[in-house]
């Protein structure tokens, strides 16, 4: 199952994804996470303190340039890359979870990229091929990752909000882009939930009401704060993943 994960900068859906990928090792299962954020930080988020030699491949501009065989200034490139070799060379594995740091293109300039997220879709599409795993996928926050039709490949969109008007806009907005682009299913999971009100306010607000709530986890913020994993932290998460895990039919 490929699982990718959205929403509003700020919801915590990287937190999310990483509770959910110790969840799901902890039950036996392989585990593939892939970070498409433009700003990367899940390495981080599951425990992997060795950075240095963590560099999104978004940001081997030399790289990208010679696997599209694309010339500056030429509109010409190959659409269909060789990358099976950077699978093996730039994946990290810690505590059994492997991780996979791809970024996203981002064009100061304002100029297409074409050439570079051809590189980053093909790496993408080839990392969700094995179907012993279970592939869970960081999304930048906001829809630009739905016009650049990153997404394709993924079994399920899982699109975070928490209660706020904002939010929950940016939400729907997600959910309308990804039916248009045919992801097969779409649910909601609500976030920083501190009482009945909140839940209600996203009950009320999002369609589908979400499949699990997760709590305003001092636990998880505390463990960030001091730049820990998370995924040893999130007791008070244990519920609300069990729900989400449950409809996701992984429990």
């Amino acid at each position: 199952m490929k699982i990718a994960i959205s929403g509003k900068g700020g919801v915590g859906k990287t937190t999310i994804l990483a509770l959910m990928a110790a969840a799901l090792r902890r039950a036996g299962k392989e585990v593939l996470l892939i970070d498409a954020d433009p700003s990367p930080h899940m390495a981080e988020t599951v425990g992997i303190t060795d950075l240095v030699g963590i560099t999104p491949i978004a940001e081997m501009k030399e790289l990208l340039a010679e696997r599209t065989g694309k010339a500056e200034g030429s509109p010409f490139y190959n659409i269909n890359p060789k990358v099976d070799d950077l699978l093996e060379k730039y994946m990290v594995t810690k505590d059994g979870i492997s991780l996979m740091v791809l970024g996203a293109i981002q064009s100061g300039d304002g100029g297409c990229a074409c050439a570079e997220n051809t590189v980053l879709r093909r790496l993408l599409t080839k990392l969700l091929l094995n179907p012993s795993q279970v592939a869970l996928i960081d999304m930048e926050a906001g829809v630009e990752h739905l016009g650049r039709g990153t997404l394709a490949g993924a079994d399920h969109l899982l699109i975070v909000a928490i209660p706020s008007r904002s939010s929950v806009r940016t939400a729907e907005k997600i959910k309308k882009l990804a039916l248009e682009v045919g992801i097969p299913k779409i649910d909601h999971v609500g976030n920083l939930v501190m009482n009945d009100d909140d839940r209600k306010f996203l009950a009320e607000n999002l369609d589908p009401t979400p499949v699990a709530f997760f709590p305003d986890s001092r636990n998880v913020r505390q463990a960030e704060r001091k730049g820990e994993s998370v995924i040893h932290h999130g007791d008070d998460t244990a519920a609300p993943m069990d729900a989400l895990l449950t409809h996701l039919g992984l429990a």
